[in-house]
């Protein structure tokens, strides 16, 4: 497993179609998700640090755990399968439960833990935006030009390319 950080959220054009951007954490690869728009709202919330009047899903469900003595551990996206992404989320005392990965990433910024992909999934999704010389510095950093190319390839991307 790779963990990754949210990099945030983008609207892929036309359609107004929220995309999730994550990057693993040494910062060469990313893995573009298309997800609801209220599931958009609730990561960027937490994203912002901005805690709603009321709680949201996401944040009813963190109460809940938390009433039941329990707490997250951590969230994985772990599968691609025809198309479709499935996460996991680990308890402490309860095991793990199946989830959507817009939820498990919702749940993981607020519950302060990692969030881990596959190294399939990011093998068959997952994109690089440096280059090969790059990757061979560890101190290189992810340039101007490189972040241009990346939010150029999510204005042409659709989600059909990824099935």
């Amino acid at each position: 497993m790779i963990e990754v950080e949210v990099v945030g959220i983008r609207l892929e054009l036309p359609a107004n179609q929220p995309v999730l951007v994550l990057r693993d954490l040494d910062g060469t690869r990313y893995l573009p998700l298309w997800i609801g728009n209220s599931e958009a709202t609730a990561i960027s919330l937490a994203v912002d640090g901005v805690a709603p009047p009321r709680p949201l899903t996401h944040d009813l469900l963190v109460d809940i755990i938390e009433h039941l003595d329990d707490h997250v551990l951590s969230t994985a996206i772990t599968e691609l399968v025809d198309g479709v992404y499935f996460a996991q989320i680990e308890f402490a005392n309860h095991g793990v439960v199946s989830a959507r990965p817009s939820d498990a990433v919702a749940l993981a910024l607020r519950c302060d833990v990692p969030i881990f992909v596959s190294q399939d999934v990011l093998d068959e999704a997952g994109m690089d935006v440096v280059d090969d010389e790059e990757l061979d510095d560890p101190d290189a950093q992810i340039s101007d030009s490189e972040v241009e190319k990346f939010r150029a390839f999510l204005d042409e991307i659709k989600p059909e390319d990824f099935s």
